[in-house]
């Protein structure tokens, strides 16, 4: 299990004190970057990339909910991002998909891709072979504190059986309401990263993203 605290939900006056707890006990730390149009609100742009970056040598998960992935890849992937994500639903077609995998991959950067909750997951599967990583939403994009939403399981079931069916070797990720109690059914059914904000940074973060550990 690898567990990636989202830094949507970091204190940033805390900075000092809560980045060593984060190199010592996260595995990545994810990033969601968002424009304000393809999603409802603004979030972080590379100069704050670029902080974490120098302060951690955590694998730097960046999500972009942006309207034009191809134009900010080139900027994230300058300011330290290790891995990007983009949605589908940027492109709706996988001609469009193929292409800014290309370009991702032209940076050297691990590849994602990620559907909205309304999305049926099965439109990824001429993609599945040419990712790293699918990370499914489970709640709407574009604000943190949201409630899980269940049929996200479904698709990371989907997504498990059609990788170990093909021999593919994808990570499944998701994001959205995870805590001790709804990562317990997505870890069950296939689940590699957990993307937790709220959750990890209202409280200890060490106590936090313990009891994730523990969940079987």
């Amino acid at each position: 299990m690898i567990i990636a605290p989202s830094v949507l939900s970091f204190d940033f006056p805390l900075f000092e004190e809560e980045m060593p707890l984060l190199n010592k006990h996260a595995d990545w730390l994810h990033f969601d970057v968002m424009d304000g149009h393809f999603v409802p609100n603004l979030s972080f742009g590379p100069a704050i990339l670029k902080a974490f970056r120098q302060n951690t040598s955590l694998f730097l998960d960046v999500h972009l909910m942006v309207e034009d992935p191809g134009y900010f890849t080139e900027v994230f992937a300058k300011n330290g991002a290790d891995g990007i994500t983009f949605h589908y639903e940027v492109f709706n077609d996988i001609e469009g998909c193929k292409k800014m995998i290309e370009k991702i991959r032209s940076y050297y950067l691990k590849v994602g891709i990620s559907v909205k909750p309304g999305t049926d997951v099965t439109v990824l599967e001429p993609l599945l072979k040419d990712v790293d990583l699918v990370l499914i939403m489970s709640v709407e994009p574009g604000f943190g504190g949201q409630a899980f939403m269940p049929e996200s399981v479904d698709k990371i079931k989907w997504l498990d059986e059609y990788r170990k069916e093909n021999g593919l070797n994808y990570l499944i990720e998701v994001d959205g309401g995870i805590n001790d109690e709804t990562a317990h059914s997505v870890l069950e059914a296939g689940v590699d990263v957990l993307v937790a904000g709220s959750y990890v940074f209202k409280g200890e973060i060490e106590e936090n993203i313990a009891k994730l550990r523990k969940i079987k």
